[in-house]
């Protein structure tokens, strides 16, 4: 009914199984704990506890104001490729036809082809959540940061305590930001399916194979884990 072929449904699910395993292993499997994801976090936490002996704070504000802006640019970049992606539905007439002539893949219907781009548009609303999310709780991050008590002789218990709390929802940011920042990558698989269910599956083994690597292969891993030995 929507003229997608046996085919076409195999790399949708291989495409599912990709993100959802990739995400089960990255953060609910002792092996994700090993990630630079993890690694960073360790460095969040350490990031506030320095922080508390820090009378004066501006370098802490600006870094996280740096992380803010981030987050902003990346829910505006989500929301022009949303718009961007519903332009697509205007355009099937046109597009259909150049697909078509591809000497690869088979051609596909109308329905199929608007089934695509609201999927793909599924997938960049999915990660303004994220990011918009994200950009919130580093707001919320922000006022537990001023709400760290400046050092002084007995309030060190107190200071460590509300500077622990800011690392999580750090954490928390952080862990939400990298979720959006899957959506893209995945996004950049998706648009394989456009082509063909072959180009689709091999372009999400090849999005999972980069961002496999990056979390547990990479230089970045390893510079990071010379400080703390994790």
């Amino acid at each position: 009914m929507l003229g997608f072929t046996n085919l076409d449904y195999a790399a949708l699910a291989f495409f599912l199984i990709a993100w959802f395993g990739y995400h089960a292993a990255l953060e609910l499997t002792p092996a994700g704990q090993r990630s630079l994801n993890k690694v960073m976090n360790q460095y969040r936490y350490r990031w506030m506890e320095q922080m508390v002996v820090r009378e004066n704070r501006i370098v802490d504000t600006t870094i996280l104001a740096s992380l803010m802006n981030g987050t902003a640019f990346f829910a505006s970049t989500s929301l022009i490729a949303i718009g961007g992606v519903l332009a697509l539905l205007r355009s099937t007439d046109a597009v259909l036809p150049l697909f078509a002539d591809l000497p690869f893949g088979e051609p596909p219907t109308r329905i199929a082809w608007d089934v695509k781009v609201v999927g793909l548009a599924v997938i960049f609303v999915y990660a303004f959540f994220k990011f918009a999310w994200s950009y919130r709780l580093f707001n919320y991050m922000a006022i537990i940061v001023g709400a760290v008590p400046v050092l002084k002789e007995g309030s060190h218990k107190e200071a460590l305590a509300v500077a622990r709390q800011a690392g999580t929802m750090n954490a928390v940011a952080g862990k939400h930001f990298n979720r959006g920042q899957r959506a893209f990558f995945f996004s950049l698989a998706y648009l394989g399916w456009f082509v063909s269910a072959y180009l689709f599956m091999a372009a999400t083994a090849g999005v999972l194979i980069v961002m496999w690597r990056r979390q547990f292969l990479s230089d970045a891993r390893e510079a990071a884990l010379r400080q703390f030995n994790v």
